[in-house]
């Protein structure tokens, strides 16, 4: 029992609460206390597990960008192919309880490019990793994202020739019903393989983050294509910005607007796949710089028929800016013999090859804003900023 005296406190004293009058007890619960918040923030720490990004082989330049800006190593990883060409992916660290981002994009061999991400993040997820995130610069499949009907959009020649095999032209149409979405597929396919979570740029159609059950995070390149007009172009007051087809039509009037200028829009009919029939140009170009926005060029039979349209129609230059430059097939000789300033593509598909046999092509380096959505996801934080900021 301690000393009635001892307890009492005088009036000039500063005295300290506490939850016993005994000292030693005192202190024993006030480290007690202590103890207990600093293992609630071990367990708060433990729940933000370090990070590791790994590369696959379709674009390893941009994934090195991006760790050059997160101020991090690669992570090890071994790719090679049987003599039967199956996938073989090695994992060279340790990822268990780590954040782990796989950066691979969708181009080149395709097929092969997704496969090995498959199998990159079933190795990751099998080898104990806490949360894999599979980043995905150009989402491959993206444009069988529905199913098309070709009634009446076939070739007439086709059809020809369809009739005299004793096709039943009919049943041929029909049959359009089946065909695939295999953008779900991928979709299925990734979130199998283990992947907890997506990010991806300009996806072909927004509702393919619908196609999955985990989280999508789809990161724009308006915020670059801005910044690359003002500085690159003097006189972007005087421009009108178009796009190739009617899907486009939202994109075009959100940097219109931003840009505080015009827009039109071009209405295209299709006879085949990758090929254009008709153009219809809806707005006025005349006298003023024209630039074609859209998100992917693959044999660039669209946009080149576009900035002919567009110099029929007065435009006194046309530039074109895409997201993910694909430049199949005779994409890059129809570049070179077309009218454009400069076709700006972004770096989400690598373009070193294509820019040293076309010198119209220039680049828009992406990494920064990849790697501040790697980082905002890893730290829990909101990357909404991205939608409409450039990070520097």
């Amino acid at each position: 029992m301690p000393d009635k005296k001892c307890s009492e406190p005088q009036p000039n004293d500063c005295v300290m609460p506490v939850r016993s009058a005994n000292p030693i007890r005192a202190r024993s619960l006030i480290r007690d206390n202590l103890e207990k918040q600093a293992g609630s923030l071990n367990l708060i720490h433990s729940r933000m597990p370090n990070i590791k990004v790994f590369s696959g082989t379709s674009h390893p330049d941009l994934a090195q960008r991006i760790v050059d800006r997160l101020g991090i190593d690669l992570g090890k990883v071994v790719t090679k192919k049987f003599s039967n060409l199956e996938t073989c992916v090695e994992i060279g660290e340790s990822v268990r309880g780590e954040d782990v981002y796989i950066v691979q994009s969708g181009s080149g061999e395709i097929n092969d490019n997704l496969m090995e991400l498959l199998i990159m993040i079933n190795a990751c997820k099998i080898a104990s990793a806490s949360r894999v995130t599979a980043v995905i610069p150009c989402f491959p499949y993206a444009r069988q994202d529905k199913k098309d009907k070709l009634a009446g959009g076939e070739d007439k020649e086709e059809n020809k020739k369809l009739a005299k095999k004793n096709y039943d032209w009919k049943f041929r149409v029909n049959a359009q019903s089946r065909a695939p979405i295999s953008a779900k597929l991928v979709a299925n396919m990734l979130s199998v393989a283990g992947a907890d979570h997506i990010i991806t740029m300009d996806l072909h159609a927004s509702q393919i983050q619908g196609f999955f059950d985990i989280p999508v995070d789809n990161l724009y390149a308006e915020p670059a294509v801005l910044k690359w007009i003002k500085e690159n172009i003097p006189e972007w007051k005087n421009s009108i910005i178009v796009s190739p087809d009617a899907g486009g039509a939202k994109r075009v009037t959100s940097i219109a607007d931003r840009l505080n200028v015009e827009f039109a829009l071009i209405h295209k009919e299709r006879k085949k796949a990758n090929e254009v029939a008709s153009m219809v140009l809806v707005g006025d170009v005349k006298d003023k710089i024209a630039i074609l926005v859209d998100d992917m060029a693959d044999t660039c039979g669209t946009i080149v028929h576009a900035a002919d349209r567009l110099v029929e129609a007065g435009a006194t230059k046309v530039y074109a800016i895409l997201t993910h430059g694909i430049f199949s097939g005779p994409a890059i000789s129809r570049i070179n013999n077309a009218c454009f300033e400069a076709v700006v593509v972004t770096n989400t598909i690598p373009q070193d090859g294509h820019m040293r046999d076309c010198p119209k092509i220039q680049c828009i380096d992406v990494s920064m804003m990849f790697a501040e959505a790697v980082r905002r996801t890893h730290n829990g934080e909101s990357v909404s900023y991205l939608f409409s900021n450039v990070p520097y």
